[in-house]
This record gives structure tokens, sequence and C-alpha cells, in this order.
């Protein structure tokens, strides 16, 4: 049959349709095995179609049609069906574009016919196009994770049990990491999300039982089962996968992301996993870090930081994150050394601990300027200024020259330049309500730095005055009232901020302190305090008034016990001003004044620290 010249016109648009197809098809991601999932609208909603795109690279080839059994007639019928769709009826055109497909056995004209039917906001129809799909080419993976998709898609979660297991037995061993996340990503948008942890269970039952693949398969279901809000079950998942397959980080992951004091088995699959895996991934070594200062778990984060240092000396985030935890416990030429190692590496773009935004030049840029501000911190503690400010000149992010400012004020300050400081301060730009506040909490912290603490509570009088339910201008008040000795003040402050944040730790903390320390009232100081240790359990300056509170109650041993492991969580000279105290007095007085001489190490001049030495005259 010969083609008549518009004939001819409209083949030639329709293989250009064609063509276009096939190129959006080969632009999907190749390394995701069936993602993303396609939104299936509904009648009644009117959300956006997301398309999905097939894989690009295959394991099992679709037979490549003849191009002989491109018929005229069958490329008119394609055509049709393209026009017939763009034109408002997307049924028909569906129609046509399938029937070609079966036709000619061509799986990018399956496709096309799912694209329609999604067009058209007919999930059953995507799917019986897809299911086509697989009953002419039976080996067509494109064609599986189609209806994957689609499936979930459609809440229809348990028909999805033989497509996924169908899928994870053609999926490679070196892709099956991928392939599980996807899983665990696609499953995880269904609305019954304990029947989708059910129905990946019973896909994956085979990968459940291998050592080689035991690991990865449980974290899968274990990370479902944790959408689903079953965080017992998920943490039996991550058991199960450790023990079968000791090697797999994926259990530890999983695991990671429960630690919780309600949790406490959880911790041990990740402490177990780094014990026995030297070369576990630093991303897993720097994350659980993470966790333990998150959990003011200070000396525990940088002995891991410190493993990783050692096993990994290259890499240069840990160096950083190492060093601030070595500033806190006052390890300053040690932190120093550590901040200068990561600025050096992190000049290298291969030196980044692993993560896909490790080689990104803002996250680096960010990075080194808080290693600048760290330095400069440091060169302030030794009082030099000048290298303080050295280091502050080096940063030139944008987000980043405020807080510098800022620093540069609070230097001057301390050089008794107060008003050049408050000039840099109010010199500041307020492009949000926010600025401005920030502004005014600085300000108030140079004065209150400086001792001017009537100028600092006038300030905050005014500000607190204007802005009644400001929680941080009534505490800010509070604290600065206790300084001037206007403990009414203090106090009456404090209970308003109880009554506006019931929540506030800081609150409940700071009038039982202010209570114990002063000795009155003192069980109703610790009935405070112990709410604060409620709301902030792992909070070692919380801990530290717990301690102080029993210390004045008459109970010295409790108050040993627990004034040491604050001091062992955070040796701040605060506290060791406390706990030498106590020891003191209860005849230790060798160990109370080993305790005094790290503190004095660590901040000298710290107010309470001198106040405690000179009333029980005493010269470590």
């Amino acid at each position: 049959m010969n083609l008549s010249p518009r004939r001819h016109r409209l083949a030639a648009a329709a293989s250009l349709a064609l063509m276009a197809c096939a190129v959006n098809a080969q632009s999907s991601d190749p390394a995701a095995p069936f993602s993303p999932t396609p939104v299936i609208e509904r009648p009644a909603q009117s959300r956006p179609i997301v398309r999905p795109r097939p894989a690009a690279a295959k394991e099992a080839a679709e037979p490549a049609p003849l191009q002989s059994a491109l018929t005229a007639d069958l490329f008119y019928e394609i055509l049709m069906g393209e026009m017939t769709a763009r034109s408002g009826d997307p049924g028909s055109g569906y129609a046509l574009v399938l029937d070609a497909a079966r036709r000619l056995r061509d799986g990018k004209l399956f496709q096309r016919a799912v694209e329609i039917a999604l067009q058209s906001r007919s999930g059953d129809a995507a799917l019986a196009a897809a299911r086509a799909w697989q009953e002419t080419l039976p080996n067509s993976r494109d064609a599986r994770r189609i209806e994957l998709q689609i499936l979930i898609a459609l809440n229809r979660i348990s028909e999805t049990v033989e497509p996924l297991r169908a899928e994870v037995a053609a999926t490679s061993q070196i892709e099956r990491p991928l392939l599980m996340a996807v899983i665990a990503r696609n499953y995880s948008r269904a609305s019954d999300k304990k029947l989708a942890a059910s129905v990946v269970e019973q896909a994956l039952v085979d990968e459940l039982k291998s050592p080689t693949t035991g690991g990865l398969a449980w974290a899968t279901v274990g990370r479902l089962r944790l959408n689903a809000g079953d965080a017992s079950g998920a943490l039996e998942a991550a058991r199960k996968g450790q023990e079968i397959d000791p090697a797999s980080e994926a259990p530890a992951a999983l695991a990671l992301e429960m630690i919780d004091p309600g949790q406490p088995l959880a911790e041990p699959i990740v402490t177990r996993f780094l014990n026995s895996n030297p070369k576990a991934s630093a991303e897993l070594r720097v994350a659980y870090a993470r966790v333990l200062v998150e959990s003011r778990r200070y000396s525990d984060a940088s002995a891991q930081l410190q493993t990783l240092a050692t096993s990994r000396p290259e890499l240069a985030e840990p160096w950083l994150l190492l060093g601030s935890l070595q500033m806190q416990a006052r390890q300053d030429a040690a932190a120093e050394a550590s901040i200068k190692r990561f600025i050096e590496l992190s000049g290298n773009p291969k030196s980044g601990a692993g993560n896909k935004d490790a080689d990104d030049a803002t996250d680096r840029k960010r990075g080194i300027s808080q290693a600048y501000f760290a330095l400069s911190q440091l060169a302030e503690r030794r009082k030099d200024y000048a290298a303080a400010e050295r280091w502050l000149s080096r940063i030139d992010g944008a987000d980043e020259l405020v807080a510098a400012q800022t620093r540069r004020a609070t230097l001057l300050a301390r050089q008794g330049k107060l008003p050049q400081a408050r000039e840099i301060i109010r010199g500041l730009p307020e492009r949000t309500a926010d600025d401005k506040k920030q502004k005014f909490l600085a300000e108030v912290q140079l004065l209150r730095d400086a001792k001017q603490y009537q100028a600092a509570y006038d300030m905050l009088a005014q500000a607190s005055a204007a802005s009644p339910d400001d929680g941080d201008l009534v505490y800010d008040q509070a604290m600065v009232a206790e300084k001037l000795n206007r403990l009414d003040d203090m106090e009456r402050l404090l209970r308003r901020l109880i009554e506006l944040k019931p929540e506030n730790q800081n609150a409940y903390n700071a009038l039982g302190y202010s209570l114990a320390d002063r000795k009155i009232r003192l069980e109703e100081a610790r009935t405070l305090i112990q709410k604060a240790v409620q709301l902030a359990p792992e909070d070692p300056f919380i801990a530290d008034s717990l301690g102080w509170v029993e210390f004045r109650l008459g109970n010295t041993a409790e108050a040993i016990r627990i004034l040491e492991a604050a001091y062992k969580t955070r040796p701040d000279p605060e506290i060791g001003a406390h706990f030498g105290e106590v020891l003191w007095t209860s005849g230790q007085k060798d160990r109370a004044v080993t305790i005094w001489k790290e503190a004095l190490l660590s901040d000298a001049e710290n107010e309470t620290l001198q106040e405690t030495l000179k009333r029980l005259r005493v010269k470590p």
C-alpha cells in the first residue's frame, strides 16, 4: 500500500514523536531499579501525574521488533493513537498504542501506553498495559518494575509479592544494596505501612536466610517496620540481620537510628559492628559520634573519632569534629592540631568522609569557616587577641560574616573596648525579626561579659516589657538579676518562665540551683532539679545541680556519685569546683586538689571555681 503525500507527512510527525519518546526513556536513571514511583490519580483527585521511567540498564534484554513488522497501517495506528491521546481522548489513544505495542512486541510502545493511561488518571489501565507488556515480553525487567511502581501507587501492596521476588532474583549481588534502598523508599509510601513491611518480608524470604544477603534484607524489613511505628520489631530485625551476617553494615546503620534511652538494646548492635569491623565505613562511625555528642557523651564520641583519625587519617571531617570535642574538654593544644589538620585536608576533594556531599565546594568552605572560628576562640583563650583576629579575617562566606563580626565585638570587649564592640553589633544587618533579636541578645551578652549587669538588666527589662511572652528574654533577665543579687526578681522571673514554658528544663534547674546554693528550701530545690533531670536526663550541668543539692541536704555519698558521673561526662570547671568541694568536705582532700588542678587548667578564671578556692582557702 502506497502512502499519500499527507500520509508521508503524518508518518514523519509520528516518527519524530516516537523518537522523542525513545530519548525520554533513555534519559532515566540507570542506577535506580524501579524508581521513582508513579503517582496514580484516583477520579476524585487532581494532583499532577508523575510518569514512570524505566531503567536504562537491562539484564534481560527485550527482543528487538523486526523493522519489517512496522507496516504502514501499524505506523498510522501509532500516529492516530498519539494524536487522539493528545487531542483529549486518551482512552482511544491508549487502546490504539497498546494494540500496536502488542502486535509489534515493542517495549517503548508499551511504556507509552502506560504513560497515556497515567495521563488520564487511570491506574487500572496503566496496570493492564504493564501486565500486557510482561505477557508479551516475559523477560522485560522494565515491565516488571513499572508494574511494581503502579501496584504500590495504587496501594495494592499484597499483589507485589511475586513481582518483587522476581525483581530481587534478577538483580545482581553488586546491585542489591541499591535495590534494597529503593524497596525501602518505595514501600514506605504505602498507606498500610504494616502490610508493606509484611509483604516485603514475604518477598525477601530467601534473602533473609542467606548469610550473604541476610544482613541487608533484614535491615530493609526493619526499616519498613520502623516506618510502620514498630520500633521493637525493627530492632529485632537489626539483631537478626547482624546475627546472620556480622560483616553487614546495614543492621548497625538501622540500629543507629534507634539509639535512645528507651531502646537500650540498639546501641550494642552498633558498637558490636564497629568493634568487630575496623574497616567500617567512615560515615557510620562519624554518625555514631554525632549521636554520642547529642547525648553529651563527649569522651565516648572522642574515642570513636580518635579511632577514625588513626585508621583513616586522610579524611577531613573527623578531624574537625574531634577538634571541637577537644576544645570542649579544654585540650587546647590537641584541638588546635586537629583543626589545622582538617583545614589542610579540606583542600583535597578526596578527603571527605565518603558522603555524597563530600566534594561539594560550599560544604568544604562552610567547614573551613567553622575551623577558623574555632582557632580564633582558641587564640582568644590564651589572650592572643591579634591571632584571634587574624583567624577571623580569613572568613569570607556571606552567611558567616555576621558571626565573624559578633566574635570581633567580643574580642574588643575583652580588651576593654566595649563602646567599639557595641557599635559593631549595632551595625550588623537586620534582614528579619530574628536578626534583630540576635543582635539585641549579642549586645546584652557583651554587657554581661563586661560585668555591666545593671545596663544589661535594664535592656532586658525594656525588651521583656515589649514582649512579655518571650521566654529567652525572661530567662536572660533572671540570670542577670541573680548577678545583681536581686534574688526575689530572679525567682519571680523564673516562675514566670515555667508558666510560659512548662517543659523548659533550664528554668527548673536555675531556680532549684539558686535555692540550693543559698541553702534555703532544699526539699523544694531538689524537687525542681529532679523535674529538670526528667526533662533532660543526659545534661551534666543539671546533674551537677542535683549533686549539689544532695550535698546541701547532707547526702554526701550520693552527691559524690552524681558529681563524679557528671564530671566524667563533662569536665567543666564549675562541675569540677562542686565535685572538689564535696570531696574536700568528705575528707578526700588529695583527690579534691587533683580535680581543682584539672579545672584550673581548663579555665583558671571561672568564677565558681575561684570563689570555691577562696572560701576554702585552698591553693592547688
